[in-house]
């Protein structure tokens, strides 16, 4: 009896540690396939910026925005408001003429109808508006026309940059500032419609379209791109 009852404990323990093997041996290619190798995940991890080598050989195109057509229209525009409303102007200056309303007794007129377009203080202050309407709509569109940006250019060394504006009458101007005198005020990845760049020295900001194309986008997150205090 004790020889059978030993006999049926080692077939016991025989048929646990087969089991407890083929067990193990299913489990651990699941294991092993949902391992991802260091080589692999380190591939995907962004370089650092000591990792990137900013001291370029030759003048590397950063960003480009292609789009004249569109500024040619925007100048064509803020002449021809600034024509329209100094024209404007002159004619308040010179038609107006001194009419002083004459009130009828009994009658009562509403505040605009004893108004005298004629009066020097009426006409001086129509004329004075109009032309400055018109010139601050061609100040805003030829502000605007030379902070936007056509090319950004990192210079041979990777010490400065160029910006190569649009300029009124489709003619180009190209600015060369250190990039240690500029900052980007939004990240690459977080800009929607434009992203400004600041130039010390210069009161209003460089915009760069986001409908341009980054030529070399590692390369602009780690020179232009960056926020700098300035």
């Amino acid at each position: 009896m004790s020889n059978l009852l030993n006999f049926a404990l080692r077939q016991g323990v025989n048929l646990f540690k087969r089991h407890t093997l083929q067990s193990f041996r299913l489990a651990v290619p699941v294991k092993l396939a949902n391992f991802t190798p260091a080589r692999t995940i380190s591939a995907t991890v962004p370089k650092r910026a000591l990792d990137v080598n900013t001291n370029v050989t030759k003048d590397v195109v950063l960003f480009k925005y292609e789009n004249p057509k569109f500024y040619k229209m925007l100048n064509v525009f803020g002449v021809c408001q600034f024509v329209f409303w100094t024209y404007l102007s002159h004619f308040a200056f010179t038609t107006l003429r001194d009419a002083p309303v004459a009130e009828k007794p009994g009658e009562e007129l509403k505040w605009y109808q004893r108004i005298n377009l004629g009066e020097n203080k009426y006409k001086n202050g129509i004329t004075a508006c109009s032309f400055l309407i018109g010139y601050g709509i061609l100040f805003a569109v030829w502000m605007f026309t030379l902070r936007s940006v056509r090319f950004l250019i990192l210079r041979k060394g990777g010490q400065s940059v160029s910006f190569v504006t649009y300029g009124p009458f489709n003619r180009n101007r190209i600015i060369t500032v250190p990039l240690k005198c500029i900052s980007a005020e939004e990240s690459r990845e977080l800009a929607r419609v434009q992203l400004p760049i600041k130039v010390k020295g210069k009161t209003l900001y460089y915009v760069l379209d986001m409908r341009g194309e980054f030529r070399n986008q590692q390369l602009f997150d780690h020179t232009a791109g960056l926020k700098r205090r300035i």
